[in-house]
């Protein structure tokens, strides 16, 4: 396979970085590839969970970086841009591993959380992967800040899609992602997810604060992905203690919550699902913990303890 880490331009940030000989660029990741958990994952969207739940991977550091990332251990560290997240690096046939573990622990799929900046390497863990038994599905579960050549990439060995749509503002994708050309970026990925596949659910996190953002996007959704797409909108956006200096500073309330519901009825948009109101940062992921998650949400397989 040709080496794409020697001067890194595969995602959106073309860093143009040798992460082959060690250097990383905006993710903070070298060619080697690092992950900080691994368990059977019962929270997930009720169509990629099944009876058995989603096997879940979170892949260690992040192309994008929102300042608001739940998962901002393993996704960034401390801080977003070159900073070390948690995670170990796992060979591929221990990925390939991991990945039949949780198959074996009754996983309906195996779920790649932020992998757009491993691609290369994912890839042929996927067909490690099948080579050693694997029978589910994969599912790609990223923030669509993906380049048209990673999804080329990666369609022939995934069958599921769970992109975000988490903006189509540009002032509001530089001042949470430093990434104004995200929404462009979002809608080709999307588009491109909804042409290779059957099984796609769009999330949406919506920001307390700034609704109109989020009726940009279900105006989007109506427009282009309805009938060919699922949404999920998700209400969890939890302030994160010392971490979100310059992110909203509160929970999504029930004015705004009953608004976006309005929203829905007048796009007509009915297929997915819609969270409930959640105020609680109870559940709020710490992978320095065995398991990351409450115990009903998540079966641990692998962990960095």
């Amino acid at each position: 396979m040709k080496n794409y880490y020697d001067n890194c331009t595969f995602c959106p940030r073309n860093c143009g970085v040798n992460r082959s000989n060690g250097e990383t660029g905006y993710c903070g990741e070298t060619a080697a590839l690092r992950i900080g958990s691994a368990g059977v994952h019962h929270g997930e969207e009720p169509s990629f969970i099944g009876t058995g739940g989603s096997g879940t991977i979170f892949i260690s550091g992040c192309n994008l970086g929102c300042i608001f990332c739940q998962c901002y251990q393993v996704s960034q560290g401390e801080s977003v841009c070159g900073s070390q997240s948690l995670g170990k690096i796992v060979s591929i046939e221990e990925f390939a591993k991991i990945c039949i573990e949780l198959q074996n622990k009754g996983a309906e799929n195996i779920n790649i959380v932020t992998g757009s900046h491993v691609v290369p390497i994912l890839v042929e863990g996927f067909i490690s992967a099948k080579k050693a038994g694997l029978r589910i599905p994969f599912l790609w579960n990223s923030s669509s800040y993906d380049s048209l050549e990673a999804l080329e990439l990666i369609k022939d060995h995934v069958d599921l899609y769970m992109p975000d749509l988490k903006t189509l503002d540009t002032k509001l994708a530089a001042k949470f992602f430093n990434a104004p050309d995200y929404p462009e970026v979002a809608k080709a990925a999307i588009l491109k997810m909804i042409d290779i596949s059957n099984d796609v659910v769009i999330r949406h996190l919506i920001l307390p604060g700034y609704l109109e953002s989020t009726r940009s996007v279900l105006q989007w959704f109506a427009d282009n992905a309805k009938g060919r797409a699922a949404l999920s909108l998700m209400t969890q956006y939890t302030p994160i203690p010392g971490k979100e200096k310059n992110a909203p500073d509160r929970y999504v309330n029930k004015e705004e919550y009953e608004t976006v519901i309005k929203w829905l009825e007048e796009f007509q948009i009915e297929d997915g699902f819609f969270q409930e109101l959640l105020t609680s940062e109870e559940w709020l992921p710490d992978f320095r913990r065995a398991n990351p998650f409450p115990s009903d949400i998540l079966t641990p397989v692998w962990s960095l303890q």
